[in-house]
């Protein structure tokens, strides 16, 4: 089953080819081998030092469920770079949308550690999202790129991912949003994303160049800005100076 049309809290059930890969799995030398569950087309694949967003529910071959994020109701959140050598490896197969059937050797996976399953264990991966690392800086960090829009005050900005929904944000707005923040030598100064949870905020209690800009995107869009001193720290002490560069994901609208 497609782990987008789960509710929150519930696992899916045991797959029935759980016990070992079937004739119609794709194998690699490592020995990992997977099956697209649900195919995608977005033609996006992570990188390995991306961040990715996922479902996912794990078991042993003989069905018992020993890890999942839909029982805690929420998708995981992780460097791709710092999880087991077969997640790595599977994810990269995959394109934002998809749900994969994997089936990793004990060598892939936890390799005998204490208290985690041994032998070969079955993941159902659903790839919600990936996003660059937030301590790599995006390729036009040093100003806004010519595509880029700009308004009367001085910002500028480019939708990175398109929206799901129709809502705006007013100025008065509660807003659950990811971001990344660099100064435009590509310094990385703030990151919700590097520590793996969202932040819920006032605009009215934010940097104008936030109040402004995040009131153009929709629930669920990505978006990064170009936001000049004026419109950010002015200049504060123990702030950043000048323009600086922020990656944001609006995800709800409180």
């Amino acid at each position: 089953m497609n782990a987008a049309a789960q509710t929150p809290g519930s696992v899916p059930p045991a797959p029935p080819d759980v016990a070992a890969p079937p004739g119609d799995a794709v194998k690699s030398a490592s020995g990992l081998a997977s099956k697209v569950v649900t195919p995608a087309t977005s033609g996006e694949r992570p990188t390995p030092t991306d961040v990715v967003t996922v479902h996912y529910t794990g078991w042993t071959p003989d069905g018992k469920m020993f890890d999942s994020s839909h029982a805690r109701g929420t998708p995981s959140m992780f460097p791709l770079n710092r999880v087991m050598t077969g997640w790595r490896e599977c994810v990269q197969l995959m394109e934002v949308g998809e749900t994969r059937r994997c089936w990793l050797p004990e060598e892939l996976a936890y390799r005998g550690q204490a208290g985690r399953p041994r032998g070969m264990v079955v993941f159902d991966i659903e790839l919600l999202d990936t996003r660059r690392a937030p301590n790599v800086p995006p390729p036009d960090v040093a100003g806004p790129p010519d595509d880029a829009k700009r308004t009367p005050s001085g910002l500028a900005y480019k939708v990175l991912k398109a929206g799901t929904g129709a809502r705006r944000p007013s100025q008065f707005s509660r807003v659950t949003v990811h971001y990344t923040g660099w100064t435009t030598d590509g310094k990385m100064f703030d990151s919700s994303v590097a520590k793996g949870m969202p932040v819920t905020l006032s605009l009215d209690n934010v940097i104008r160049g936030w109040t402004e800009g995040l009131q153009l995107m929709v629930e669920g869009e990505r978006t990064r800005f170009w936001i000049p001193q004026n419109l950010a720290y002015k200049g504060e002490p123990g702030a950043p100076r000048g323009m600086l560069v922020f990656d944001v994901d609006l995800i709800r609208i409180e």
